[in-house]
């Protein structure tokens, strides 16, 4: 029987290799995005902002209703929480929006998609995957709001793993640098710098978003059945080096 995945932030450079990856291994992909955009590898997307669903609970019920009259021979067996805000700046500038946007998107809204696609996942023996970030771990000045949500997602990953076991699995994967088209633009002309970026890792490079894809479609099959509050750090080895100036 075929098995459905829901991506939140499919449109993203991560997620539209999410998409790639679930797609072409025989899923039906679900994705949600509030950037509308079509794409080959998405058998549905709905152009929504998942922070609506935090003060909007009637907008997530809705969306509940519309993906089960989808899947109905498809179960919905995965739920991937990808999207996300990075809300750059010291916390003397960070506004109290930006800081609760970056909790209530990162955090909270797949914390709610959990509890309302709970059923579902149940029936399938599924299995919650989450995007974290090595700024869960180890971050960097600037950082403050988007580290402080994501090491919020990786202890939601283990209290939802000893909540829901065994009923569903829920994991972490945790990229370091990724070249997503974002990242590059913002490196655009600054070639040294991406130099620099990608030196900084033992494997003396970035991660292609491809292969955070896999890591995602590992933990969602079978091959995974015994991983549960697991995070698994895909940072080219960068959280195990230190940056002494010496």
């Amino acid at each position: 029987m075929k098995k459905s995945v829901i991506i939140t932030g499919c449109n993203g450079g991560i997620g539209e290799c999410l998409a790639q990856a679930f797609y072409q291994a025989g899923w039906f992909v679900i994705g949600i995005d509030r950037v509308g955009q079509a794409s080959k590898n998405i058998d549905a997307v709905f152009n929504l902002d998942i922070s609506d669903f935090v003060s909007d609970e009637e907008a997530l019920a809705a969306l509940a209703s519309d993906v089960r009259a989808l899947t109905q021979e498809k179960p919905i067996s995965t739920l991937i929480n990808n999207a996300a805000v990075q809300h750059l700046g010291s916390l003397q500038k960070l506004t109290p929006a930006q800081i609760i946007e970056s909790m209530n998107v990162n955090v909270v809204a797949p914390m709610l998609l959990a509890k309302e696609f709970l059923s579902d996942l149940i029936a399938a023996k599924g299995s919650i995957v989450n995007i974290g970030s090595v700024h869960a771990q180890a971050t960097k000045p600037d950082f403050a709001a988007y580290a402080t949500s994501k090491t919020a997602l990786h202890g939601m990953t283990r209290a939802l793993a000893v909540d829901l076991g065994p009923d569903v699995r829920v994991n972490t994967v945790a990229p370091a640098a990724t070249a997503t088209k974002m990242l590059e633009a913002g490196f655009e002309g600054n070639e040294l710098g991406f130099k620099a970026l990608q030196d900084v890792h033992p494997l003396q490079r970035i991660a292609a978003p491809e292969e955070i894809a896999n890591i995602a479609l590992f933990l969602a099959s079978e091959q995974a059945s015994f991983l549960t509050g697991t995070t698994i750090y895909a940072d080219g080895g960068i959280l195990s080096r230190l940056h002494d100036p010496a």
